[in-house]
């Protein structure tokens, strides 16, 4: 839908004023009053009059000019602040603020005209390009987290599971061979992180529940990272090691 912008010449008293005025090339403060009223009058005289609302709207102004024509003849009145008030300056206000929207509507028309003057190509794009898809930066997806802290969590998690076991029951017993899937802890992982959408890796690897556990979600989280699954980082040295998985963002 266009926008309609429709200002006609003499649309309303205003714009009879303002014509007059920039007819007769005077100063829009300092209006000769007695001139411009008769100019007025003349014109209303010429003026149709079947549409009696609108010939309603140039009367109640040529009323208004006659009431300024006859207090200008009069002393003029002070105000407050000691200083004489123009009979003229609140129908000048009009006027400027009149004037003001009319210069609008033409800018907007301009604008009209010159945005019909616009068309926009359609994207095309090859298929190769878009479906292209950048390598992983792995220092970017890392972040100031580097190995040697993620080697640090884990072998801290590591001893603290060695600390918890009894050196004489340990030897209790019949040692049997941990077997872990890598696939299953895999998806274990996964499901894991994006549940929690971000959780502490320390507290991922006391999770597990024996050694072999531990080295294998090791193992995930590095292959995770590797692949650009999940985002890892630390706001400050030392801190605990946060993991987030990019397919949950």
């Amino acid at each position: 839908m266009s926008l309609e912008v429709k200002l006609q010449v003499f649309e309303g008293p205003l714009d009879l004023l303002l014509h007059l005025i920039e007819k007769n090339k005077v100063d829009i403060y300092d209006i000769p009053i007695v001139d411009i009223t008769e100019q007025y009058l003349d014109y209303i005289r010429q003026m149709r009059r079947e549409d009696m609302n609108i010939m309603s709207e140039f009367l109640v102004m040529a009323a208004t000019l006659i009431d300024i024509k006859c207090r200008m003849l009069l002393p003029k009145e002070v105000n407050e602040d000691g200083e004489e008030e123009d009979p003229r300056a609140e129908l000048v206000e009009k006027l400027l603020e009149y004037k003001m929207y009319k210069y609008m509507s033409y800018e907007l028309k301009d604008r009209q005209l010159d945005a019909a003057k616009v068309w926009f190509k359609t994207k095309t794009m090859p298929k190769e390009v878009a479906e292209y898809t950048p390598p992983v930066d792995y220092e970017q997806l890392i972040g100031e987290v580097n190995l040697s802290g993620l080697r640090e969590i884990f072998e801290s998690v590591i001893k603290r599971r060695e600390d918890k076991i009894d050196p004489i029951r340990s030897t209790f017993g019949k040692i049997e061979k941990d077997e872990v899937d890598m696939d299953a802890k895999m998806i274990y992982v996964q499901d894991y992180i994006l549940l929690q959408k971000k959780c502490s890796f320390r507290n991922l690897l006391e999770k597990q529940h024996s050694k072999a556990e531990v080295i294998v979600t090791f193992l995930v989280i590095l292959e995770l990272m590797k692949i650009g699954k999940i985002l890892i980082e630390q706001e400050e040295a030392f801190d605990d090691i946060y993991i987030t998985s990019r397919e949950a963002a």
